[in-house]
């Protein structure tokens, strides 16, 4: 336990790290006399075993372990094991990949360093392409992505309100389009025994705007109710904010699609009424946007189901061009 803290107290120093790399060059007879043997109680841990060095390295991080890979052969070799990989996945991965096409290969072919890196880099469909799961890849925490099919959409399997398609940017086989509605209503849930425990999350709403959109100069209400049954709502804008003048001009380009009644409930909003008083979008690598329903922390002794909700009830006015490719649940990470 000795040799693991060293271990993890130099990951910590870079000045360390170099040294040790420096002295694992040396000769075994100049190790002495530069002090290499009385570093860390009279042995210095390039001299350890290598299945050791692996060991010690997997009580730390994905992060610490790519950065002790340069400290020596030896770090690198071990550093890149699978007694390393293995402790940084989560211990149920294989039952998670199983739910996938495909899973069984995936299994096989990989090393577990490789099977990490494509979990954190590329999210895997699972559940007949439901939901992807992936990994936070500086911790290995789990991340999920709810696809719009398995989410609650209020009047979602109306063709009158919204539309279901395929598009190409989207990890999900579909998307669904907001044809038009007065009521915006879309709700999802995650048991916390699917999640990494004791972690802090945040769930985000991962959407689009057509080019047609229109209405959503209003705020909605984001919704996180926890497994322990604490409910907290927020405030969040939908549009990306390009300006008022473009969400005046979508709206009357709609003017001749919409009845008469629907047009003069639309104008009595003026988008240059609204205010900034909620959680504005960002735009994400992928292309898509998002923008965060809120946060919650899995709790061993709080086991159950999170439930996430966007809401635009209460303005009245309709609005379109909403597109939803699902809600993601991530961790939340200190950078």
């Amino acid at each position: 336990t000795t040799t693991t803290t060293s271990v993890i107290q130099l990951i910590q120093n870079e000045p360390e790290i170099k040294r040790e790399k420096h002295m694992a060059e040396k000769p075994s007879e100049e190790r002495e006399t530069c002090g290499g043997e009385s570093l860390y109680g009279g042995i210095g841990f390039y001299e350890l075993p290598e299945g050791c060095i692996a060991a010690i390295i997997s009580f730390t991080s994905p992060r610490d372990a790519c950065r002790l890979a340069a400290v020596s052969k030896m770090f690198n070799s071990a550093a890149h094991s699978d007694a390393v990989w293995d402790r940084f996945l989560p211990s149920d991965y294989a039952d998670i990949i199983a739910r996938s096409d495909g899973g069984a290969e995936l299994l096989n072919s990989l090393s577990k360093k490789d099977l990490f890196l494509r979990l954190a880099f590329r999210p895997l469909l699972i559940d007949g392409g439901t939901k992807s799961f992936s990994l936070e890849k500086s911790t290995g925490k789990k991340c999920y992505s709810i696809a719009a099919r398995d989410l609650h959409i209020t009047w979602g399997d109306s063709p009158r309100y919204w539309a279901w398609h395929s598009t190409p940017d989207s990890r999900f086989p579909e998307v669904a389009e907001l044809v038009t509605v007065c009521w915006l209503e879309i709700k999802g849930k995650i048991k916390t025994s699917m999640l990494s425990p004791e972690t802090s999350y945040a769930a985000y709403l991962i959407f689009k705007m057509a080019e047609a959109a229109y209405g959503f100069y209003s705020p909605a209400e984001v919704v996180v109710k926890t497994a322990g049954g604490k409910t907290e709502t927020q405030k969040a804008y939908l549009d990306p904010g390009e300006g008022h003048s473009r969400s005046y001009q979508i709206i009357q380009r709609r003017i001749r699609l919409l009845s008469r009644n629907r047009t003069s409930m639309t104008m009595t909003h003026p988008a240059l009424n609204r205010g900034r008083d909620g959680k504005l979008p960002s735009m994400r690598e992928d292309g898509w946007m998002e923008v965060e329903i809120g946060g919650f922390l899995t709790r061993r002794e709080e086991e159950g189901e999170v439930e996430m909700s966007v809401l635009e009830v209460k303005a009245g006015n309709w609005k379109g061009g909403l597109v939803v490719e699902g809600i993601e649940i991530r961790p939340k990470v200190v950078s």
